[in-house]
């Protein structure tokens, strides 16, 4: 067990600390993933966390469906189950302008024979449905929307979204006025930032980035390995409270809204009661304005009649209820003239060609350029510098160019640049992609994401190199590549300021001094993680290791042939090529110089390989590392397994014959445990290496 956790109580005791831990876990998450209104750091959360999985481990019979530690996904499972709606999960018609928002509420009024209806307005976000039944105030089933009827089961996956509660204590059901059988139905999003930093993390590992926050949230939620789900931030925001029936249990939806607030739901804040149709328009008009400086995507306002008893009288039609509507913003277009073509560079070294158009006024707001995503879309529009277009604005930041109207009269073609606009490193344009990217890690447009990869974790693992203090570094012109981070000082760091809602912050000598001390440690930081901080398109984490493990340095990689590199696992023609487009162009090249000078220059040793004639308890056995080793360094320890026979693996199975676990062992060592396979300190582990080649008394 790691050394700082304490000692295993007496059963009583234990099962005493496991409540009152969970409690304290259960009342800090809601306060993080609810209230975005944290009490303590993260570290003293993750304390409470481990703590309370050791004693759940030395005593299994304190383990609870509803415990904190239960909700990280398991084993994979192997198939989808299909569950019934305990009643029908309906679409929404559309209103995409007044009028026909005007005409909904007319019906509804003319329907009921009154003269105003009384409305509940929440934003419409842009996600997937899931419905969550409970029963003795516990999580039993979590079901997709699927054809309405029938949904994907999904429970596993719902029980690690940290805003949503596994369980509701009795007396905070009795205080909300809820019984302890209910159902809640509402939305599952990925926040915008959430968005971005996985994006991020995909591209550095070489896989499939995602179009939108929608389609992560999908892909993630339905993921059969629900540790994946885990590892990904997702809120749930109800939007409905239905009893165990399937019946509303309240006359009011906002007192149900209210109510599910109360037991520690994540209930929108921007949500409104609302009297007549004036009101309504007024609130849409809000929420739409205020669209880009949410921390989720809308995609438009539900209106919902405040009366749940109207709900019934009104009924609903074969797709929709016909006392809810949501309003979605109108596709505006117009029509104006292409004046020229410029391109940006985004934060990944996209470069995407961008229309500069003739001023012209869509929906209010005065539009002057538009996204053309790409030189095949050009070509595709058959478009021409001078052309006149026809150009859509449907609440998107960007507009865009639907077609040429008619042909200008001098029309000239626009050619992609060859070279970065901002950096002017060569552009590559990769074999079955559209899109062109710039090959520097340094160029300006791509370097706060470049940093934030150089120093996470599973790269130089850089403490206290955070977001704000990299944007800070690079707006005050501080950082221009990763090389110009190890000429900081602790005086260059100190006085920094974050500005935050309430008063500016500033860094301070401790903060500054231990990312100094960071910067200093990642110079020992092994090959493997060093080629992945670079961040060479297509070369994840595994790829790095086998990359280090084949060439040694970074010299060695930089000259490695494409037949040389494609000899190493998993590295094909295009990761191939990624990797000597990366070591060709001047810039990285400048900067992987640079990096050598401040001290940054890894190799990886040959290991002493023992003979095959010696007996080993190693060799043909596999590993799996978790945690933090006292001594040795988890590549340390990696590369002395791999030289004394041994394989190492990432995930545990039944093929595996050894868990080596260090300090905050994570899940494995759960697995481990329920597979009864046996697991080593690294003291165990030293032995066992000592043992290699050793030989018998018989032996001369």
């Amino acid at each position: 067990m790691p050394a700082d956790l304490p000692p295993s109580p007496a059963p009583d005791d234990a099962r005493r600390r496991a409540d009152e831990l969970r409690q304290q876990i259960t009342h800090h998450e809601h306060r993080y993933y609810v209230l975005d209104d944290p009490e303590i750091g993260d570290g003293e959360f993750d304390a409470l966390l481990r703590e309370l999985e050791q004693l759940e481990a030395e005593h299994p019979d304190l383990v609870t469906p509803d415990s904190p530690s239960q909700r990280v996904g398991g084993a994979p499972r192997d198939g989808v189950e299909k569950g019934a709606h305990s009643s029908a999960m309906l679409s929404l018609e559309n209103a995409f302008n007044d009028a026909e928002l005007r005409d909904f509420d007319r019906r509804a009024r003319e329907a009921l024979s009154v003269e105003a209806l009384d409305y509940v307005g929440e934003p419409k976000l842009d996600g997937v449905s899931m419905a969550v039944r409970y029963e003795a105030g516990r999580i039993v089933i979590a079901l997709t929307r699927g054809d309405g009827a029938h949904g994907d089961v999904i429970t596993p996956n719902a029980r690690t979204l940290r805003s949503l509660p596994l369980a509701i204590p009795a007396a905070e059901l009795r205080s909300a006025g809820l019984p302890s059988d209910f159902e809640v139905r509402g939305e599952v999003v990925m926040p915008k930032g959430a968005f971005a930093r996985m994006n991020a993390r995909q591209q550095a590992d070489g896989k499939p980035t995602f179009a939108n926050p929608r389609n992560a949230a999908a892909g993630t939620l339905r993921m059969l390995d629900a540790s994946v789900t885990a590892s990904r931030r997702l809120d749930f925001y109800p939007y409905m409270l239905l009893g165990a029936d399937g019946d509303p249990l309240y006359d009011s939806h906002w007192a149900s809204l209210d109510a599910l607030e109360a037991v520690r739901f994540k209930v929108n804040r921007l949500r409104a009661r609302l009297r007549g149709l004036d009101e309504v328009v007024a609130f849409r008009d809000k929420c739409m304005g205020r669209r880009e400086a949410l921390p989720y995507e809308i995609d438009g306002v539900v209106f919902k009649l405040d009366s749940t008893p109207l709900w019934r009288r009104l009924g609903a039609t074969a797709k929709s209820p016909r006392w809810a509507i949501a309003t979605k913003p109108a596709a505006r277009q117009a029509q104006t003239v292409v004046e020229g073509i410029d391109v940006h560079v985004g934060r990944t070294g996209a470069v995407t060609p961008r229309a500069l158009l003739r001023p012209v006024e869509i929906s209010g707001v005065t539009v002057s350029r538009a996204t053309l995503h790409n030189a095949d879309e050009i070509e595709r529009l058959g478009l021409r510098i001078g052309d006149r277009v026809l150009v859509e604005r449907s609440g998107d930041v960007i507009p865009k160019v639907v077609r040429v109207v008619a042909e200008g009269a001098d029309r000239c073609p626009f050619r992609m640049p060859a070279s970065c606009p901002v950096c002017a490193s060569p552009v590559v344009r990769e074999e079955g992609e559209v899109v062109v990217r710039c090959v520097s890690v340094s160029c300006p447009a791509r370097l706060r994401e470049s940093i934030l990869h150089y120093a996470q974790r599973t790269a130089m693992d850089v403490d206290g190199l955070g977001e704000w203090l990299v944007e800070k570094l690079i707006d005050e012109g501080r950082v221009g590549d990763f090389a110009d981070l190890y000429e900081l000082g602790v005086e260059d760091l100190a006085g920094l300021t974050k500005v935050t809602k309430v008063s500016p912050t500033r860094l301070g000598e401790k903060a500054a001094a231990r990312v100094v001390a960071g910067l200093e440690r990642s110079k020992r930081a092994s090959l493997a993680r060093l080629v992945y901080g670079l961040g060479i398109r297509h070369v994840g984490a595994r790829t790095a290791e086998l990359l280090a493990e084949r060439f040694r340095s970074l010299d060695g990689l930089a000259a490695a042939s494409p037949e040389a590199l494609e000899s190493v696992e998993g590295v094909g023609p295009r990761i191939a090529e990624s990797i000597r487009t990366f070591f060709t162009a001047p810039r990285n090249r400048e900067l992987i110089a640079r990096l050598r000078a401040c001290g940054v220059n890894p190799v990886t040793e040959e290991p002493p390989v023992a003979p095959a004639d010696k007996p080993s308890p190693v060799r043909g056995k596999t590993f799996v590392l978790t945690g933090t080793l006292p001594v040795m360094t988890r590549d340390e320890a990696r590369e002395r397994i791999q030289a004394a026979g041994g394989r190492v693996s990432g995930s545990v199975s039944r093929k595996t014959d050894y868990v080596v676990a260090g300090e905050t062992p994570g899940s494995k060592l759960e697995k481990a445990r329920a597979l009864a396979i046996e697991v080593l300190d690294e003291a165990g582990l030293q032995a066992l290496l000592e043992g290699v080649g050793a030989g018998t008394e018989d032996e001369p």
